[in-house]
């Protein structure tokens, strides 16, 4: 029963006045009114509930208080690092502007699947996050609780949420960057660099210059016990972690060098990657230490870095095809090539002198190879080996953004390079994204180098006919079951399946009633054998193994044991894996609107249960359309 309001006191059964019956709630203490508003059943919607009640649970609830204070701890947990215990903050009002976030982002997610589902590479098109006014790790913290959400469900908000994290950490990472190309070069770390490229390609990735720098200070406590059975009474030994040092004896240093060896090459077992030269995970440092493998470059970052916290300073030099480190064998600097000793991080630490430095390479050089180079320069070397890597690609999302984060990271430090700005402008127009920045690189090239009017010229002409597209979209193709042209088409999109020859597992997320690739595709796929070749259903499938592939209806059969498909693209046409099949989100039931019915008929059929989720309507849609399909049907 409800207590009265008024408090006045009432007779119990036998005539006595009771004063407890008649307290109200807001004589309790504050501590304890704190505390019963503190309990996990209550939300938010019930605090500002009973503040409204009355002037004293107002004051209790008041925004800077315990009650809000707990109720945006309980809601966003991982904010909690961003707040200083000491100080004092408006609660509520930082709830407020989180919660507004929350929902400004989602309608966002929302609004990005259905504009961009079409496009084969997203461009610029998450500005409207960084427009929304909201401090950065609200956004990023909504982000990531939709990331980390039921995993079988909200698949398509998940798959945008990714790339929109993926684009607003890059923002942040290249203002880093550029404040670190500002310092000057005595103030600039090549392992700082270093990280920030590695952050830059691997946004998503727990990647700080604190974990690596704790890393390094592990192998350096190594080399100082390895060193002290050789000579306990070394220099080296005596300083701590953030202390600063530079041996002048060369005897000294060689004895550090000898130990750093020791430990990185044969304690550590750290070596080039001679098998696989070419991955990029070769040039990322928080990838090297942990695979203990890496190219020339990226080891010797590590062992100049390492070496320099011993006392011993080294130097970068850029060679030609095989980047190495120099050691001075005199007490001041020379410009004598032939004073320095070279060092090879990628032949574990081998010592070589200018001449050998040629037999590495089978080829003279001038001795400007031999200088030492800048961070920047560094940097670019870096760099340029990643561009290089992505020049090499498939042609597949993947490589197509390493070569767009390589472009940008290259560009940052030397924004004026005309060969990489019309290397840009191609790549952009290639993939059909982002036509106003493709016009402003051009308007910069033309500024910067006047004979490049022919390319220049064509890209323009091209880049304004595909705005003047855009702005007159096509109605996408809409394909339905019941239509005469469609009868011999079995499966439909969502049903998970399995490739009769081939044995990979795959779910369908579109079909065409007969082949529609070219026929130098069609004799090279050897379709010609299939019992009925070309003029039958094919389906284009996500397959296990990340490939997209497009299959020949004969070769195609029902999972008998439906299972996830681990592919990154899911999330672009389906909006849930519900246990037996895949749901198509709305941009994907719009191009096939007979193929959900046919889906949940199918999945009763096959497997005899009605699935909890098989009637609930799909959720929003998804990015890219890859119909590169290179492998066999």
């Amino acid at each position: 029963m409800a207590t009265p309001c008024n408090g006045e006191r009432f007779s119990g059964a036998n005539g006595k006045s009771s004063e407890t019956r008649g307290k109200r709630l807001t004589d309790l203490p504050t501590e304890v009114l704190e505390y019963i508003l503190c309990f996990p059943v209550l939300n938010h919607i019930d605090i500002s509930n009973v503040s409204c009640c009355c002037r004293r649970l107002h004051d209790v609830c008041d925004g800077s208080g315990k009650v809000w204070s707990h109720q945006y701890k309980l809601r966003w947990p991982r904010l909690q690092k961003l707040y200083r215990q000491n100080e004092s903050y408006d609660w509520q009002k930082e709830y407020r502007t989180r919660h507004m976030v929350c929902l400004q982002i989602q309608r966002t997610v929302v609004s990005i699947s259905k504009r961009f589902f079409t496009e084969v590479v997203l461009g610029d098109s998450f500005t409207e996050i960084e427009s929304l006014g909201a401090p950065e790790h609200f956004c990023e913290d909504e982000l990531l609780s939709i990331l980390n959400s039921d995993r079988r469900k909200s698949l398509t908000l998940k798959y945008y949420a990714k790339k929109i994290l993926y684009f607003l950490r890059q923002q942040n990472i290249l203002r880093n960057l550029k404040a670190f190309l500002e310092r000057p070069p005595g103030e600039q770390s090549a392992l700082e660099g270093a990280v920030l490229v590695d952050q830059y390609c691997n946004p998503l990735a727990d990647v700080t210059l604190e974990s690596i720098s704790a890393q390094l200070n592990d192998i350096t406590e190594k080399v100082k016990k390895y060193l002290r059975v050789k000579n306990a009474s070394h220099p080296s030994l005596r300083t701590g972690q953030g202390d600063c040092m530079v041996l002048e004896d060369f005897e000294l240093q060689r004895q550090v060098i000898c130990a750093l060896n020791a430990v990185l090459y044969d304690q550590l077992q750290y070596k080039g990657n001679e098998c696989d030269y070419y991955n990029p995970l070769n040039s990322y440092i928080h990838q090297v230490l942990l695979r203990r493998t890496g190219i020339p470059i990226s080891l010797s970052v590590l062992y100049m870095m390492l070496a320099r916290k011993m006392g011993v300073l080294l130097e970068p030099v850029n060679f030609p095809n095989h980047f190495l480190l120099r050691w001075c064998q005199r007490q001041a600097s020379s410009d004598d090539i032939y004073d320095y000793v070279y060092i090879d991080a990628f032949g574990k630490g081998k010592q070589l002198t200018a001449k050998e430095c040629e037999y590495l390479i089978r080829q003279q050089v001038t001795a400007d190879y031999y200088s030492s180079i800048s961070t920047n320069e560094l940097l670019l070397r870096m760099v340029g080996n990643l561009l290089n890597i992505g020049k090499r690609g498939e042609g597949n999302e993947k490589s197509y953004q390493l070569l767009r984060d390589s472009l940008d990271l290259y560009l940052t430090i030397d924004p004026d390079n005309v060969q990489y700005l019309l290397l840009q402008a191609r790549l952009y127009f290639h993939l059909g994204i982002w036509p106003e920045k493709v016009l402003d690189i051009l308007q910069h090239i033309q500024a910067l180098d006047p004979s490049q009017h022919g390319a220049v010229g064509y890209l323009v002409q091209h880049t304004l006919e595909h705005i003047q597209h855009k702005r007159h979209p096509i109605e996408p193709e809409v394909k339905r079951r019941s239509a005469p042209e469609h009868s011999q088409v079995q499966y439909s999109v969502g049903l998970v399946m399995k490739h009769k020859r081939s044995g990979y597992n795959c779910v369908i997320y579109g079909w065409d009633p007969k082949c529609t690739m070219s026929q130098e595709w069609i004799t090279t796929m050897r379709v010609h054998q299939l019992s009925n070749g070309a003029n039958q259903p094919f389906y284009n499938v996500l397959v296990q193994d990340g490939t997209c592939r497009y299959a020949a209806q004969e070769n195609l059969e029902p999972h008998s044991a439906p299972l996830e498909i681990a592919h990154p693209e899911v999330g672009r046409y389906f909006t849930e894996f519900a246990d037996t099949h895949y749901i198509a989100n709305e941009e994907l039931q719009t191009r096939y609107p007979e193929d959900t019915v046919e889906t949940q008929r199918a999945v009763l059929e096959l497997y005899h249960t009605q699935t909890p989720n098989s009637g609930h309507p799909a959720g929003p849609g998804t990015d890219h359309h890859s119909q590169n399909a290179s492998m066999a049907p």
